[in-house]
């Protein structure tokens, strides 16, 4: 079976065939001159938007400072002596790190050349996986009955659906945000590569197999989500008709890495998915506001109308190809060997963009304009990345159906390329920068603003982003230690001392701050830095979700917790004045809930070899556990005995 297409099924197939070329209107040099030309301006198109935004969100910082302990020994953790997985991406992690160790460069400029050489792979990959779909497999391809449209004579291959994902600008954005994006966007293009090639061999080899599987059993490292697509690619490749032999190694083989670190990560972080998941209550549902998030990128732009239009272009190209009474590629293909075709691979990536959408839409999407649609952006248009349009022979030309779908293709090629150019320059946001109610920002110009650099990558950039210059001073100014919590005026912090005597060196630091990227990229890794929503901090974390927050931000931890877990003074005038000492009080008794204190010791304990097994066997349930943010509450709730109130 193929999707190589030709505009006229019932007469066309032959002017296909090899030594036939002279019949062609275009030769196949200049077809392929035309598809690799297409590659490389839209690979150099994608290079040229992203350098022109380049940048690194405070989010990507965060994952810097975890490559900073690893570098340092201190294990993949975001502070050291807490064993804390605060990067979603696992395989970003320690690819950064890898790279980081290897050419000793500074952390944000490995990361800026990486996103950049993966974001463009990406497109380049999806574009080859596309044209590869379209142009046929050659000789083990017709021997499953198909067509060979691997000369490409006649058929353009023309960027369509790669210039529909390079022209939305928050694709740009985060080609180089430090985030994750580029990588998953490149693990979906390569193995929609792999799954291509792989659905048009008839028999392909066991080493083969077996890249695909391992390559397929990455996406819950690559992100958590990705899952879905790896269970599909692997339930298709398994149920294909084949020997039992390699079915068990494929299973071996793409279980190993994933398998086995989640195994260790159960029982070093003591949960079964990374920490921001728990933070963010990724299984929570809210459609409203993941409806609006999906409209806040589609309505802007008009992407419906190049989707649109390409689909339905291709929607034709198949009925001609496949249409009723027309088996086809399809003859003789039947029960589980259907889903070894490119059509039942074509159909696992859609049906995965659609699957990913619905489950961003679930959970509220993200406060980052555009940016958790991206995946399911980059899944739709791998069908379409290259858009084929054959050209008519010069017997065809005229009032033809040839003729007619030829001039469909060109329009439908021309309407996506003016999209294009007019949703590049489009601004989606107008005023991105401000937090509306919807909760969502441009968060790239959010912090060009704050930081008053067009380009901010570097983490002292980010020392001009109101609070981050007055944080350091305030370090330095403080010997002693102590917890910095951020004040009502920008240009200071409150500090709540340690209590006496003070060791020799200083008690250390703990900053409570939301921007947890800028603040411990510009601090040591003696510092100890936390935040209210809990993405670093477990006890922020394991609060419950509040109903009317903003979206990645609806978790809020009150700093009374704060004083209380770190030991510090917890009494006027040492205590600032808005904490109350009697909630301060009620939060240490708090703390002694038994199954809080199980709960902390899961990341803050020796790790020791019980330890690991507790983490392990206890792993979901310490997931699911939550805390009130009312320290009063939460003591009702532990059963625990109220302290009595302090003295006005």
């Amino acid at each position: 079976m193929s999707l190589s297409t030709s505009p006229d099924a019932t007469r066309t197939d032959d002017a296909a065939a090899p030594g036939r070329g002279a019949s062609e209107s275009v030769s196949a040099p200049v077809t392929r001159l035309v598809y690799v030309a297409g590659i490389v301006v839209t690979g150099a198109l994608f290079l040229w938007g992203a350098w022109q935004r380049r940048w690194i969100a405070d989010d990507g910082l965060i994952v810097l400072r975890t490559v900073r302990n690893l570098l340092a020994g201190n294990g993949p953790v975001f502070n050291a002596g807490e064993r804390v997985e605060a990067n979603t991406s696992t395989l970003w992690t320690y690819l950064v790190y890898a790279f980081g160790w290897i050419t000793q460069v500074r952390l944000e400029y490995v990361v800026l050349t990486l996103a950049l050489v993966l974001s463009v792979a990406a497109i380049v990959l999806a574009m080859i996986g596309t044209g590869t779909l379209w142009r046929g497999g050659g000789a083990a391809h017709r021997s499953r009955g198909g067509a060979a449209h691997g000369s490409g004579a006649g058929l353009l291959l023309l960027p369509a659906g790669a210039l529909v994902y390079i022209a939305v600008p928050p694709a740009r954005d985060f080609a180089t945000s430090g985030l994750e994006s580029c990588l998953v966007i490149f693990w979906i293009a390569l193995l929609w590569l792999l799954m291509v090639q792989w659905a048009q061999r008839e028999q392909p080899s066991t080493a083969r197999v077996l890249i695909l599987a391992f390559i397929a059993g990455l996406g819950p490292l690559v992100r958590p989500e990705m899952a879905m697509l790896a269970a599909l690619v692997l339930a298709m490749i398994f149920l294909t008709p084949g020997s039992w032999g390699r079915r068990a190694s494929m299973v071996v083989v793409a279980g190993a890495v994933p398998v086995g670190y989640q195994i260790w990560r159960m029982g070093y972080y003591g949960l079964p998915y990374p920490n921001t998941a728990v933070s963010k209550d990724a299984g929570g549902a809210k459609w409203s506001q993941g409806l609006t998030y999906l409209w806040n990128l589609v309505g802007p732009y008009w992407l419906w109308l190049p989707l649109a239009v390409l689909a339905g272009y291709l929607g034709w190209v198949a009925y001609r190809r496949f249409g009723l009474g027309r088996p086809g590629d399809r003859a003789g293909v039947t029960g589980w060997a259907r889903l070894h075709t490119p059509a039942a691979v074509v159909s696992l990536f859609v049906a995965t963009g659609v699957l990913l959408g619905v489950y961003s839409v679930r959970v509220g999407g993200d406060f980052m304009h555009g940016r958790v649609l991206l995946p399911v952006l980059f899944c739709l248009i791998l069908p379409i990345a290259v858009l084929p349009v054959r050209v008519p022979r010069r017997d065809q030309w005229g009032a033809t159906g040839a003729t007619a779908l030829f001039a469909a293709g060109s329009l439908a090629w021309l309407v996506t390329v003016t999209w294009a150019i007019v949703a590049s320059t489009a601004q989606g946001m107008p005023n991105g920068t401000v937090v509306g109610r919807s909760g969502i920002v441009d968060e790239r110009n959010f912090y060009a603003l704050g930081t008053g650099h067009q380009h901010p990558i570097r983490a002292e950039d980010y020392l001009d982003y109101p609070r981050m210059r007055a944080m350091v001073e305030t370090i330095n100014n403080t010997p002693d230690g102590g917890l910095l919590l951020p004040a009502a005026y920008f240009t200071y912090w409150d500090v709540v001392p340690p209590p006496l005597p003070i060791p020799e060196g200083g008690a250390g630091h703990t900053v409570f701050f939301l921007n947890l990227g800028m603040t411990s990229m510009n601090v040591g890794l003696d510092v100890k830095v936390i935040d209210q929503m809990g993405l670093a901090y477990p006890l922020a974390a394991h609060t419950e979700r509040l109903g009317d927050g903003r979206i990645g931000h609806d978790k809020n931890l009150y700093p009374d917790w704060v004083v209380a877990d770190t030991g510090m003074v917890a009494v006027h005038p040492w205590l600032p004045w808005y904490l109350d000492e009697d909630w301060v009080a009620q939060a240490q008794v708090a703390l002694t809930c038994p199954d809080t204190q199980e709960l902390l010791a899961s990341s803050r304990g020796e790790l020791t070899r019980p330890l690991f097994i507790r983490n392990l066997k206890r792993a979901f349930d310490y997931a699911g556990y939550r805390i009130d943010r009312v320290p009063a509450y939460e003591i009702e709730r532990c059963g625990l005995e109220m302290p009595p109130e302090r003295p006005k």
